[in-house]
């Protein structure tokens, strides 16, 4: 008997869920059925795959080696019909995108409404994520392209290059601080409460670094894992904040106060499986990209023209 393709799918569910039980659950067939089908594959191979002596199933080393080659097999299949299924006028498809959570505070929006403007028929699944869930998604061949920032990158993983995000402190209404032109010598946070985004966020380990580097010590009243409700809480509060520039321009109630020395701009880049098949969708959007970031002009400002 030859491996077909739901025996590698089988046991790449048993490896994941360390269980026959979920697995057959998530794959909707009776466990029974499912041990069938791995013994099965076991025997055209000629080998154990899996150790089920434990508390729980797990891959034996025949089976980690097997499980390397089917999970590629398996995105090579996926993409392969993809391929087949890419139509290169654009009338239809799908495009996987993520983005750090910030950028959906001010960037992922306006992409894809302007995608969706000229691609209408092109659906569009967007994710929120963490920059290196982006990475391992768009690895495991489940994401398209990712948002994120410039960095060290998994191997596999090509970046190509935006824009320059530059960041400041904001703050309300209600800060002494609000309305002042003057730059604030980055010292006198040690005197002031903070609202920041919590330490999942690549923003949050940038501002860290910053504090680091300028020996600063300020008081952190409020951590947040949603831009949204950051903007919020300052609004309404005394607390300061530090978030991208392109960010507080959305939000009139928000003042900008410059720092002396001023935060380090960071560059965004856009994010592909180096080796993936490229979609029409994903090439068209990757040129909608660029054009956005170039007509932003210097650093993100937005002096260019409106994409759409």
């Amino acid at each position: 008997m030859q491996p077909e393709l739901r025996h590698l799918r089988y046991l790449l569910a048993v490896a994941e869920h360390a269980s026959f039980t979920r697995a057959a659950e998530e794959l909707r067939i009776a466990q029974p059925t499912l041990s069938q089908q791995i013994k099965q594959l076991e025997k055209a191979l000629g080998v154990l795959l899996l150790d089920r002596g434990g508390r729980t199933v797990r891959l034996t080393d025949a089976g980690e080696a097997y499980a390397g080659y089917a999970r590629r097999a398996l995105q090579d299949l996926a993409a392969g019909e993809r391929a087949v299924l890419d139509v290169h006028d654009l009338a239809r498809g799908r495009l996987r995108l993520a983005a750090t959570p910030t950028f959906t505070a001010y960037l992922t929006g306006p992409l894809v409404a302007a995608f969706h403007g000229r691609h209408p028929g092109i659906t569009v699944e967007v994710r929120e994520l963490t920059q290196d869930h982006i990475e391992a998604e768009l690895l495991a061949d489940r994401l398209d392209l990712g948002i994120a920032f410039q960095g060290g990158h998994l191997p596999g993983v090509e970046a190509t290059a935006l824009f320059d995000e530059t960041l400041g402190l904001v703050v309300g209404p209600g800060h002494p601080f609000a309305g002042r032109t003057e730059p604030v010598p980055a010292e006198e946070l040690n005197h002031h409460q903070l609202a920041l985004l919590s330490r999942d966020f690549a923003t949050r380990r940038h501002i860290d670094a910053y504090v680091s580097e300028h020996g600063l010590r300020p008081r952190i009243a409020v951590e947040a894992n949603a831009v949204g409700a950051l903007t919020e809480i300052v609004r309404h509060t005394a607390l300061a904040t530090v978030l991208p520039d392109a960010v507080t321009r959305d939000h009139p109630h928000l003042s900008p106060v410059p720092l002396s020395p001023a935060l380090p701009s960071r560059g965004v880049t856009l994010l592909r499986r180096a080796a993936g098949y490229r979609s029409a969708a994903a090439r068209a959007f990757t040129e909608l990209a660029a054009r956005w970031a170039e007509d932003q002009g210097p650093a993100g400002t937005g002096r260019g023209r409106p994409i759409g």
